[in-house]
């Protein structure tokens, strides 16, 4: 069996959506061996950071919330698409070339998981492509940036996914994933009435 952690390390100096200092995690020590018998530390970070899953809540208002994620939706077969070809964003024409069967939860592997730094022309899903997605009866879709769309006005492609009760996950890392199929163990933390949750996402061969 192999096991492939696709997520993101969290940290002080990780990349942030459009390097905004405001969302960089702050590690604060409260205890130390110092001053006491235990380390204990204290994380403060935006849930959008890093490795994560949007609940529909984020962009939907009466949707729902994070504790609500379908366990079943997102631990499952996933399927990697090697779209590195891509230079500006993934389109309806990219998507009909791979195939995309009703059921399948989909992960964008692009030019992102070759930048270690936030690039603030990343690649990400167009309008019409998450139409497509939705009318093909996806469940899932994960990309390796830190967003699935970039300065798109009024957010159409979260809203398209989410309204279709699609999963969107985000701030993957593929760069050594070959295209194929695996499968995916996603484990959102359960934070209750949040618009998203961090997670560890695994991808596993031979299971």
């Amino acid at each position: 069996m192999e096991i492939y952690d696709i997520s993101m390390a969290i940290h002080p100096e990780m990349p942030v959506y459009k390097n905004r200092e405001k969302l960089k995690p702050v590690f604060t020590v409260i205890n130390n061996f110092q001053t006491g018998k235990v380390h204990q530390t204290r994380v403060t970070m935006d849930l959008h950071s890093g490795t994560h899953v949007d609940a529909p809540f984020h962009m939907l208002e009466e949707g729902k919330t994070s504790e609500h994620f379908n366990l079943e939706q997102i631990i499952t077969e996933c399927r990697v698409l090697d779209l590195t070809y891509v230079e500006d964003k993934i389109t309806v024409q990219d998507l009909k070339e791979k195939q995309i069967k009703p059921g399948e939860f989909i992960l964008f592997k692009t030019q992102n998981s070759y930048r270690k730094d936030f690039n603030i022309n990343f690649i990400y899903l167009g309008q019409e492509g998450a139409k497509y997605l939705a009318k093909t009866g996806i469940v899932g879709v994960g990309i390796d940036s830190l967003g699935i769309e970039r300065n798109q006005k009024g957010h159409p492609t979260h809203k398209t996914l989410l309204s279709n009760e699609i999963t969107i996950l985000e701030g993957l890392r593929l760069k050594g994933i070959k295209e194929g199929v695996y499968n995916l163990i996603l484990a959102p933390l359960k934070i209750k009435g949040s618009d998203a949750a961090p997670v560890r996402a695994l991808l596993v061969k031979g299971l």
